[in-house]
């Protein structure tokens, strides 16, 4: 149970990789992204919510499996952050690139109330809570960018 919880929370080891571990597990967000583009935002709305459940448990059992808080190898916070960061725009290639950059921006970055999320909201929740919203600032920085017609689709 040990060695699953390692794999699921690491992105399947994404966050082993050294010095960029988020980095590296946002790309699985894309991934996500990918598979659920063509579905209705209902739909990925729900898995959003499922997803960022599902992570505050995983993150919370891996945080004491780690002993260490918010531990760099747990990563399916920037796995449901990313995907978050793509629930209202069509995904495309520039809409990818700006996506990816602008999430891994905002979660670096942890302008409030991410950094509150963080510092604040115990265990899971801050784990995944900073990322929660460095997706929703991403998404919406991408929408604005649509509607004022950066993206051409």
């Amino acid at each position: 149970m040990v060695t699953f919880l390692r794999l699921l929370s690491s992105g399947f080891g994404a966050g082993y990789v050294p010095k960029i571990p988020g980095t590296v597990g946002s790309l699985w967000g894309l991934g996500l992204a990918y598979l659920f583009r063509y579905r209705s935002l209902d739909f990925k709305l729900l898995v959003a919510v499922i997803g960022v459940v599902l992570a505050i448990l995983i993150a919370s059992m891996a945080e004491k499996v780690f002993e260490q808080k918010d531990c760099p190898k747990i990563v399916v916070d920037e796995i449901i952050g990313q995907f978050i960061a793509f629930l209202f725009v069509p995904f495309a290639l520039n809409t990818v690139i700006f996506g990816f950059v602008l999430f891994r921006y905002f979660d670096i970055a942890k302008y409030f109330p991410a950094n509150w999320a963080q510092d604040r909201l115990p265990g899971g929740y801050g784990i995944v809570g900073d990322d929660v919203i460095a997706g929703l600032q991403a998404a919406l920085v991408l929408v604005f960018m649509n509607k004022i017609g950066i993206f051409i689709f």
